[in-house]
């Protein structure tokens, strides 16, 4: 039985054919690769903020303990601009598609190594400084991920259905998140306390073998892009598109960072720093705060779709900036509902945030690649994903817990999550001379945002 097939036409005055099973492979194989990588990335930032500190900085005070583990999470995003480069260069010099391949390798390496490190008991100073490499890897594997995989989905998308496509990478996100919570939670139950924090939580590193495996068999049977496959046979593959996107589009990188700074700041902020600041500050029970990542992640998840079917059908700018600035609103509602320690408070308050969060990421794969032109796309977006993650997200817990120290109120931390969102709304507002091309239904010219 033959499939029906979809009409391509994004940066193409020739329409290319993509058949519905291809596609289905398409999206599956950047979801489930997304998933991958983000279930790697953030058992690490759950381990950072649960028991990394005793296993590799025993001889400081717990403070100083937790901020040096989130710090660890924070080097991460050292190496993300760097493997964003490297990627995104190739990427747009040899194609989309070995790029996918080649990040699910280096990640998965470096998370399976860190979950057989030995800690500093075993090794002393070394265990730090080979966990920090490691996680230099992580980075660097992660810093090409974003941009592959969101271009093979929006490239290959249907006319009008260009968020809707790069929505399903960006659902690989909260998806590895369910599954790095999960396996927590399990590992958590089944083992005391004191097996859990020696040696149990290595268990969902080593875990990620098993995914990896499934990631690599569904990477490996896709197509390339269509858009790539064209750049090729006209031969209008850029030689330098690094240097070009800096040179000629110096705007659409400043404004697109800006744009992720503040989705990467609450999605940091609610997944990596409230575990630790509801264990240690507010004396919650390690598996509620858990409970409570699961919830958002879950709800994120749903929501993510539904944005992106309003993004293509209002405009993704639109929906961005509403979803920006309910974030703006919501900063301090949300400490002071979970400050309250209240279940169905804080219930509200993670339920609210993930609302937030879907809607800023549903509309911004598809508002992120517009801003660059088909030859220097993975270059353009993945400087602009991984500078704004460092920005945002990298620092976000690091920063969170100073402020904390130091003013001894989660108020200030709300101003500055907010503070970073308004920079996003600010960002937003940019539009590129790229844009109308990019989500005109039948070729470039016609403006529909």
């Amino acid at each position: 039985m033959s499939s029906s097939a979809t009409t391509l036409s994004i940066d193409d005055e020739r329409p290319q054919t993509v058949s519905t099973s291809e596609r289905r492979r398409i999206l599956a194989a950047c979801f489930v690769g997304a998933t991958i990588e983000w279930y790697d990335f953030f058992i690490y930032g759950a381990a950072a903020a649960l028991v990394l500190a005793p296993q590799f900085f025993p001889n400081v005070s717990p403070l100083a303990g937790t901020l040096a583990a989130l710090a660890t999470f924070s080097v991460g995003f050292i190496a993300r601009p760097l493997g964003g480069m490297v990627m995104g260069h190739f990427g747009d010099r040899i194609g989309r598609k070995p790029m996918l391949v080649l990040t699910l390798a280096i990640m998965g390496l470096s998370t399976l190594l860190i979950g057989l490190l030995p800690n500093y008991e075993s090794i002393g100073i070394a265990a730090p400084i080979l966990l920090v490499v490691l996680r230099l890897l992580q980075g660097f594997g992660v810093g090409g991920e974003w941009g592959a995989a969101v271009l093979m989905a929006v490239e290959h998308a249907p006319a009008r259905q260009r968020a809707l496509y790069g929505a399903f990478p960006q659902m690989g996100i909260p998806a590895g998140i369910i599954l790095s919570v999960l396996a927590f939670i399990a590992v958590g139950s089944w083992l005391p306390s004191d097996a859990f924090q020696s040696w149990g939580w290595r268990i969902p590193f080593l875990l990620s073998a098993i995914l990896i495996v499934v990631g690599f068999v569904v990477r490996m049977t896709i197509s390339e892009s269509p858009v790539f496959q064209r750049l090729e046979k006209t031969r209008e593959i850029s030689r330098s598109p690094l240097l070009g996107v800096l040179m000629e589009h110096p705007m659409a990188l400043i404004a697109g960072t800006a744009t992720i700074i503040g989705s990467t700041t609450l999605g940091y902020l609610v997944l990596v720093y409230m575990p630790s600041y509801g264990t240690s500050v507010l004396k919650l029970p390690r598996n509620l705060m858990l409970d409570f990542t699961l919830l958002a992640a879950t709800i994120w998840f749903l929501m993510t779709l539904v944005f992106a079917h309003f993004s293509d059908r209002f405009s993704v700018r639109r929906v961005y900036l509403i979803a920006a600035a309910a974030g703006i609103l919501w900063a301090i509602p949300f400490f002071m509902l979970v400050d309250s320690t209240s279940i169905p408070a804080m219930t509200l308050a993670y339920s609210v945030m993930a609302v937030v969060i879907a809607g800023l990421l549903g509309a911004q794969s598809a508002l992120i690649a517009s801003l660059f032109p088909p030859a220097m796309r993975f270059s353009g977006i993945s400087i602009v994903a991984n500078v704004g993650a460092i920005l945002g997200g990298g620092i976000a817990p690091l920063i969170a817990t100073s402020l904390y120290a130091y003013y001894g109120s989660s108020m200030a931390i709300a101003l500055y999550v907010a503070a970073m969102v308004v920079i996003s709304f600010l960002g937003t507002l940019y539009r590129s001379k790229h844009t109308d091309e990019f989500f005109a239904p039948s070729g470039p010219g016609k403006d529909l945002r």
